[in-house]
């Protein structure tokens, strides 16, 4: 349990600094500037593509696990349909 917490711990560390080394990068790359707003709205959609992509698969474990890829047919049943 004390080794999960530490890599936890580092992998949050390691996030963090990664994101504050790609903030300052984007911020002295000469390019245009981006208003609070434009952050907001870029970590709304990376947040909400990352909920999207997790919902998604979740569905796709919940189907595999109960059977309800089964529903689909045998792979038997599908080359007699073939003609």
């Amino acid at each position: 349990m004390r080794v999960t917490l530490t890599v936890i711990s580092l992998a949050g560390i390691l996030v963090a600094g990664l994101a504050v080394f790609l903030v300052w990068s984007w911020e002295t790359s000469g390019g245009p500037a981006m208003s609070v707003h434009g952050y907001i709205a870029l970590g709304l959609g990376a947040l909400f593509t990352f909920a999207l992509t997790a919902g998604l698969m979740a569905l796709v474990f919940y189907s595999s696990r109960h059977g309800y890829d089964d529903e689909a047919g045998h792979p038997d049943e599908i080359d007699e349909r073939i003609p």
